[in-house]
């Protein structure tokens, strides 16, 4: 049996991107149920794939209650649906055979890891306002994708002297952009900009300098794409929602790493039941993305547990 619910968590503050704001986060939440045992997983449908909440039910719903992992990985594509339903198959898997699913999944023994915390778009004075009352954390991660991205960063910097920092151009540059910000940002010490052109125009990348390393992250969904990003990209963002789950986040991991390319794993903004199965993949990446559940004004109970050491692993009350 597949139950499929939706759910709304109010975020702690509105959340800005160069694409829009959210004030909420609406997640699909899937229960199998099988043999006396229930497995859950949690999606996070995306606009800017062309997913409501709607869609995803309506393609989990095509699903036969029986279905196996090995199945589902035909008989959706990737994307939020096949996610939830993916993680939701290996809690269950975890729970009938009493294991971890990072054993099952032949994945090294999970510990804490150092995750980013995301500041979103503002005015300059805001911006720095939030760094500062950040500034204990050891990795931001700025939103930007602007005319005016170099004061916001400034302003950032000069809240928060100490943290390594991460910026999210969400597609708002042009190659352009990017040569002439690159240096600038480089000696305000930023480690990685993602996606700084649209998906669609990011062949301009390929061949020329990069001094600031460039993350493909709505370029990049699952292997299919993996290919084209040699070239023009330094580290792919691995997300469990793009990648369709976590059987296919590992596969691309792995053939990722293997290609030469550096990992990121990164999240939407949903609940600790989304953030969990990711905290399995980002054993050793070179940047973690997974503060979703530090944005929300209240997370799930059982949720993560972030502190001084990072996002700790997930109990089995809650994933895994």
């Amino acid at each position: 049996m597949i139950n499929i619910q939706v759910e709304r968590f109010a975020l702690a503050s509105a959340f800005r991107i160069s694409r829009g704001a959210k004030t909420e986060a609406d997640v699909v939440t899937v229960e199998v149920m099988r043999g006396g045992f229930t497995g859950r997983g949690e999606c996070v449908p995306y606009a800017r794939y062309r997913e409501t909440v709607e869609s995803v039910r309506a393609q989990i719903r095509t699903l036969p209650a029986d279905i196996s992992r090995a199945d589902l990985q035909k008989a959706l594509p990737a994307g939020a649906a096949r996610n939830a339903v993916d993680c939701a198959l290996w809690d269950l898997e975890a729970k009938m055979q009493g294991k971890p699913v990072w054993q099952l999944a032949g994945l090294p023994q999970p510990v804490p890891q150092i995750t980013a915390y995301t500041l979103s778009l503002d005015t300059p004075d805001a911006m720095e306002e939030a760094a500062r009352k950040n500034a204990h954390r050891p990795l931001l991660k700025i939103k930007l994708g602007t005319p005016d991205d170099l004061p916001r960063l400034q302003a950032v910097r000069r809240g928060a002297p100490g943290p390594a920092i991460i910026v999210d151009a969400n597609e708002g540059w042009s190659v352009f952009d990017y040569i002439a910000l690159a240096p600038h940002l480089v000696d305000l010490g930023v480690k990685l900009v993602e996606q700084p052109l649209p998906a669609v125009n990011d062949d301009a990348l390929r061949g020329i300098a990069r001094p600031l390393p460039v993350c493909a992250d709505e370029s990049s969904h699952s292997r299919r794409e993996l290919t084209d990003l040699v070239g023009k990209y330094d580290v792919v963002n691995i997300k469990l929602d793009k990648t369709g789950g976590l059987t296919e986040a590992i596969a691309l991991r792995r053939a990722a790493e293997a290609a030469g390319l550096k990992i990121m794993v990164g999240c939407m903004v949903g609940s600790s039941l989304s953030m969990a199965p990711a905290v399995l993949l980002a054993q050793g990446a070179a940047y973690v993305d997974l503060d979703g559940p530090l944005l929300l004004a209240e997370d799930r109970p059982q949720g993560l547990l972030y502190d001084a050491a990072g996002v700790h692993p997930p109990q089995a009350d809650l994933w895994g």
